[in-house]
């Protein structure tokens, strides 16, 4: 070991919190809580697994919040529902002609409800990206292709989802 490197290591020992900021592809990490300590083969895999899931859930979330914005809503009131089909069967002239298509209003209790449901879902996919962001932090080589795999299979799962809406 040079003088330039034993310089570094005494440097290093003086800093609190020092964690090495490069990617490594050991069996030991602490992940996100000091409950989450990974130590060995088996903790891993079982830790890539759980990051996995946790990455094609976001994925998922991400095209379920589109979902939610973009579909008539359950809430919407059915006085404009049947009243094209009467129309739409009649032999006259005058259904033939293109009809106005009004979109259905919600009510104001709806209206907050609905805006309430996607703010928890935005609330939860901000925090969920964060963790996974953490997770990726901690430099593990195999945390980081769980994160990356996860997302390409979220991806996979709900890109066809989107279009179907």
């Amino acid at each position: 070991m040079t003088e330039r490197e034993k310089g570094r290591e005494r440097a290093n020992e003086h800093v609190v919190g020092y964690c090495n900021m490069t990617f490594e592809a050991g069996s030991s990490v602490m992940l996100l809580f000091h409950f989450w300590d990974v130590q060995g083969p088996a903790g891993m895999v079982l830790s890539v697994f759980v990051v996995l899931l946790l990455t094609v859930f976001y994925e998922l979330l991400k095209v379920w919040r589109v979902w939610l914005g973009k579909r008539p809503s359950p809430f919407h009131s059915s006085d404009c529902r049947g009243s094209s089909t009467a129309l739409a069967s009649s032999l006259s002239v005058s259904s033939l002609a293109p009809m106005e298509q009004t979109a259905p209003t919600l009510s104001p209790t709806n209206r907050w409800l609905l805006r309430g449901i996607q703010t928890a879902l935005h609330i939860l996919q901000v925090t969920l990206g964060y963790m996974l962001m953490l997770c990726v932090m901690s430099y593990n080589t195999w945390i980081f292709l769980g994160v990356i795999l996860g997302s390409v299979l979220g991806y996979f799962i709900g890109f066809p989802l989107l279009g179907q809406i």
